[in-house]
């Protein structure tokens, strides 16, 4: 708040030195002469780019030449071309930014890959002990024939054949 009055105070004392300064020397009919003649251009300068900016954007071109309407149409020509280069040189941007994207969501993706294989593998591990440790249990052979059937179908993957008859006729066919 101090550095604000004081900023404030700054200002007043610009002013008024400035004010006493201008109260003691008037300008000059030279000066003001300058100063209408500045104006003048300026003004003349202002309603030029304003005609210009008309003609660039199709409006009062009745009165122009031949030559002033090629000259226009170069113009725009250039203007477009510049347009243009400018707009790729964004476009190219974007797609250096996307690409770094996708890199960065590809590798994003291979570890969120690899974790799920490991938790998968992970999974699978458990199931196993669970099933080796419940069917080498204590216990009797009907509480292992009890176990768990899906934990034990996923760690073995024995084919188990049905042959009706006597043994030795098992042995004939093999």
């Amino acid at each position: 708040m101090h550095k604000l009055v004081s900023m404030h105070e700054t200002i007043q004392r610009y002013q008024k030195h400035t004010k006493d300064s201008q109260a003691n020397h008037p300008p000059s009919e030279h000066t003001m002469q300058n100063l209408k003649h500045e104006a003048a251009a300026m003004m003349k300068k202002i309603e030029q780019l304003e005609t210009a900016k008309r003609k660039l954007l199709g409006e009062g071109l009745g009165s122009c030449t031949i030559e002033e309407l090629q000259q226009l149409e170069q113009q725009l020509e250039r203007s477009v071309t510049t347009i243009r280069g400018r707009k790729m040189q964004v476009y190219k941007q974007q797609i250096e930014r996307l690409k770094e994207k996708e890199k960065a969501l590809c590798a994003e993706n291979a570890m969120l890959c690899d974790k799920t294989t490991l938790e998968l593998i992970g999974t699978h591990c458990n199931t196993l002990q669970f099933g080796l440790q419940t069917w080498s249990g204590a216990g009797s052979n009907e509480e292992r024939a009890v176990a768990p059937s899906a934990e034990i179908s996923e760690v073995s993957d024995v084919e188990t054949e049905l042959f009706i008859g006597l043994p030795e006729t098992r042995h004939k066919r093999h």
